[in-house]
């Protein structure tokens, strides 16, 4: 598989790389003090066709492959995980659904506000007691007429108190997974509260939020996809949406490198700069190793996507590549940090806030232990239990 990119792609990263060392980088300290990202920054990721990307531009997007968009998400995530995660949200598990399953009137509702920036969407799966096992969630929505009313719980969910629109997965039956449906539901419903999760490790930069729905109530139209194949959309989705998780792994991992490399030959001990030491670049060179070997696996995940490869061919090649880049950026961030010493302890210096910000690449839309059971499973075809 020819992994070289031509000269659209390569434009298309200089563009976010220059976007990021302009506008995020010099602010992420900032940011992650105060728990939020700038949320001017959003109007400007329209601008910049970054919210729209893959998605018609009939509804306002840029028409590039997904190797394009793994880029930029790869550059958001070497600026600030917390950016590239409004992203990977709003546009890879959101808009993109929409895009895919969604009726005309939606496409023409939804679509061109979120490429805009105008509005975020935030994705409504996990709940207090239904993180990897989906299919046993118990948010619930009840027919009543020609509407459908929603009662239920979420947690951790991205965007959760800056979206406009929910896209929510509740159950319409007691058929397990193929009683699960999904819903767009605007975010000034009544009934709909968004709650903001302090404290986090790391992400302090995006809008984390639990979300509860006491009588939500929306019309049939907001139903996206057919009834009862809520559980189906949403594991499509997360399939893909993978790809762009592991690309801004890979980003963590970079930046982390990057700031190591040049710490390395201006920090001076023993009368000459540590990156004369072996063992110092020895975790230069191991990292440099891991962050290359994680890209190719992402880069060839995203290739496969353009090829014409369905969710279910993608689903093992996204769960290589969001499990090598989910793990390398934390391993690399921690070896990173060693090569500052005391100094990576502290905020004056971005290692601390790599690492914090690696640790969640391997826990959400699904832990690493899951990735090992689809590519096991890829392997076998055999369930584990």
């Amino acid at each position: 598989m020819d992994l070289t990119l031509n000269e659209e792609q390569r434009g298309i990263r200089q563009m976010a790389a220059e976007f990021v060392d302009a506008e995020i980088v010099p602010h992420i300290r900032e940011w992650d003090r105060a728990e939020s990202i700038d949320r001017g920054l959003f109007t400007r990721l329209g601008e910049l066709g970054f919210l729209g990307l893959t998605i018609d531009e009939e509804y306002g997007g840029t028409e590039v492959d997904m190797l394009s968009y793994v880029l930029v998400c790869e550059e958001l995530g070497r600026g600030d995980s917390s950016v590239r995660g409004v992203v990977s949200v709003s546009l890879g598990l959101v808009t993109k659904t929409i895009a895919t399953y969604g009726s005309p009137e939606q496409r023409r509702y939804w679509l061109p506000r979120l490429t805009s920036g105008e509005a975020l969407g935030c994705f409504a799966l996990t709940e207090p007691d239904s993180g990897s096992d989906a299919g046993s969630l118990r948010t619930r929505a009840t027919r009543d007429g020609d509407d459908w009313v929603l009662n239920g719980e979420k947690i951790f969910i991205t965007n959760g108190t800056w979206a406009s629109v929910a896209l929510v997965f509740a159950r319409t039956s007691d058929d397990g997974g193929k009683g699960i449906t999904a819903f767009l539901v605007p975010t000034d419903t009544p009934g709909f509260t968004a709650t903001t999760i302090h404290g986090k490790l790391g992400l302090r930069g995006q809008a984390t939020a639990s979300l509860s729905f006491q009588d939500v109530r929306v019309p049939d139209s907001a139903r996206l996809g057919e009834v009862g194949k809520g559980l189906a959309i949403a594991l499509s989705a997360l399939a893909k949406g993978r790809i762009s998780v592991a690309a801004g792994g890979v980003g963590v991992a970079r930046a982390a490198l990057d700031a190591a490399v040049r710490y390395s030959t201006e920090r001076t001990q023993f009368g000459a700069p540590i990156a004369s030491k072996q063992l110092v670049q020895e975790l230069l060179a191991d990292s440099a190793v891991d962050v290359e070997s994680a890209r190719m696996l992402t880069w060839r995940a995203a290739a496969m996507v353009d090829a014409g490869a369905g969710s279910k061919e993608v689903t093992a090649p996204a769960s290589m590549a969001k499990l090598s880049a989910s793990e390398t950026a934390v391993r690399v961030a921690n070896n990173c940090l060693q090569v500052f010493g005391g100094y990576g302890f502290i905020d004056e210096y971005p290692l601390g806030k790599y690492l914090r910000d690696a640790r969640v690449l391997t826990l959400y839309e699904g832990t690493s232990q899951i990735q090992k059971l689809i590519i096991g499973r890829s392997l076998t075809g055999v369930d584990a239990t």
